[in-house]
Formats: C-alpha cells, structure tokens, sequence
C-alpha cells in the first residue's frame, strides 16, 4: 500500500500556486514599498521649487499601476519674478515630475506593465483641477532621443493642454473620489 504524506501534497500545490499566480505577495509588498520610499526621497524637492510632490492615490491590478499626485507649488521665491515666468516654472516642473515618476515606477515594479498616471494642481478657486494624464507602457523607450520636454512628455504617453507655455486643466478632470493626500 502506497504512503502519502501531506507534507508531500501540500509542496505541489504551494509550486502550482506560485507559478499561477506569479510573484509572491511579499515580493509585491517590497517593490511597492521601494517604490513609495524611493518617490518620497527622489521627488522631495524639485529642479525648479522645494515643494513636495503629495501621493493622492496608488492603485496595483495585475501587471497595471494607477498613481495620482498633487504637482508641486510653486516656489516661494517665484513670487519675486512675473506671474508668468512662475507659471512656467510650476509646468516645466509638473512635466519633469511626470517624466521622472514613470521612471520610477517602471524601475522599481519589474511587474508593471502599463501605468495610468494623473497629475493634479490645487486652484484656489475650483478646487483640485487635472492637469496631465497619461497611459503609458514599459517598452516605450522612444523618447530617449527627444530633447524637448513637451514634446518627450507627449511621446511617453502623457496628455495636457499648453496655452502660452502655461498647464490648463483637462476636461472631465475633476478632483479624484475619495482623494486624501499625504506627502511623501
């Protein structure tokens, strides 16, 4: 009469279960966790304002990545130049953001496959409008070659509106439900 041992069909079942349902969920926690703790060290201040970057949500399904934030403020000492040249400043910065941030998550989720990525800017007077949107995919390496920023932006999938070098918010952008923000 043949023995069999629950040790022995517990072990195939744990090897099926891993290659079904690929990487282990601490493997998960830890990227996610690289990730976040590399976000907030990396995006503390900017090129162009000491402002940091606020995570408003982050979201894993799968082999997909939804991340919102908040754009920095504008710097303080930006109050000193015109009103416009603040205004560029604050988008050159939100689109460097962008860039970097897709980086980021590619980098440190191995996982990750295509990412939804939505950047808000507090008004004063509407509340939290969108700004820059974009779906972007991991084997995107065509912007490598792109020396402006609009248009390498354009190029990794980000969407937004220009008017006079200035961010505008998108339509249909509203505040994201259930949106709280901390910094990282």
């Amino acid at each position: 009469m043949p023995s069999v041992s629950a040790s022995s069909s517990f072990e195939a079942y744990r090897e099926q279960w891993r290659s079904e349902r690929g990487p282990r969920l601490t493997e998960q926690l830890c990227n996610v966790s690289h990730f976040l703790s590399r976000l907030r060290i990396q995006m503390r201040f900017g090129e162009l304002t000491r402002a940091p970057l606020k995570l408003l949500r982050f979201q894993l399904l799968e082999d997909i990545a939804e991340c919102d934030w908040l754009a920095r403020a504008p710097d303080p000492w930006d109050a000193y130049l015109p009103q416009k040249v603040g205004r560029r400043h604050a988008t050159l910065q939100a689109l460097r953001d962008a860039i970097d941030v897709r980086a980021l998550l590619f980098r440190t989720l191995p996982d990750i496959e295509t990412a939804c990525l939505r950047i808000y800017r507090e008004s004063s007077s509407k509340g939290r409008e969108m700004i820059i949107t974009g779906y972007a995919q991991r084997n995107d390496n065509s912007a490598r070659a792109v020396h402006s920023l609009v248009m390498r932006a354009k190029v990794l999938g980000f969407r937004f509106r220009l008017e006079d070098d200035v961010l505008c918010a998108l339509p249909g952008g509203d505040r994201p439900a259930s949106a709280t923000s901390f910094s990282i």
